[in-house]
């Protein structure tokens, strides 16, 4: 029994590399397409709309070997919420990575037209957005249930931003009607990227499922009871 289980354990270590692969890809393509919209960097942009096939054969291939596992191996109790939670991780990823494409269409239409104010907001929404996504990952491979209880914290942080631009930009919208297009896609880029926050908080939470087995997600995160972590 010792050699399949070894094998398991190594497959399962595949598995992580892998997704750890495919997040750091997606947390790339989120800071291109922010930085092509805050520099006006166009090449950025079209980077991104033309690179989105690594991101769509990681997400089949890690599907595949989630489905390996559980069908090779019949998994129980706490490899196979890992697995699970794999899974639906690989799904948030392959979002953020349409959501990057989302930001980079949006980001072409505004460098279309002059710069309607100044981007400080946006490139803080990214960055906080990248920093979710990372510690979201480091946390599913860590084990670590504080971390991801700090991702999903930092989820109002977003929410405000992106409440702070849109009332800005309204702002400018109503002095100058001339703003109103470029305005509107800064407006769909805030939303994007709170989107991409809320995929670090899916993350989150299922790292917390899979650790501790409880279910977050339609509640306040209290610290979870028992002994420490190890």
């Amino acid at each position: 029994m010792q050699r399949p289980a070894r094998h398991f354990q190594e497959e399962l270590e595949a598995l992580r590399q892998r997704l750890l692969a495919m997040g750091g890809l997606a947390e790339e393509r989120v800071r291109l397409a922010v930085r092509g919209v805050a520099e006006r960097e166009p090449d950025d942009l079209q980077a991104i709309l033309e690179g989105d096939e690594p991101v769509n054969d990681l997400h089949i291939e890690v599907d595949d070997r989630c489905f390996k596992l559980l069908a090779l191996h019949q998994p129980m109790a706490a490899d196979l919420r890992i697995i699970v939670a794999a899974v639906k991780i690989n799904t948030d990823l392959e979002r953020v990575g349409d959501l990057a494409v989302n930001v980079a269409e949006a980001g072409q239409r505004y460098l279309q037209h002059p710069p309607v104010k100044p981007l400080l907001d946006i490139p803080r929404m990214g960055d906080i957005a990248q920093i979710m996504l990372r510690d979201a990952l480091d946390a599913f491979v860590r084990r670590d249930v504080g971390l991801a209880e700090a991702v999903l914290a930092r989820d109002d942080e977003l929410d405000a931003l992106k409440m702070q631009i849109f009332l800005e930009l309204l702002t400018y919208m109503l002095q100058d009607p001339h703003t109103i297009e470029p305005a509107l896609d800064l407006i769909l880029i805030s939303r994007h990227l709170e989107r991409i926050g809320d995929h670090a908080t899916n993350i989150a939470e299922d790292v917390i499922f899979m650790v501790s087995a409880r279910d977050v997600r339609h509640q306040a995160v209290d610290p979870a009871p028992g002994p420490p972590r190890g």
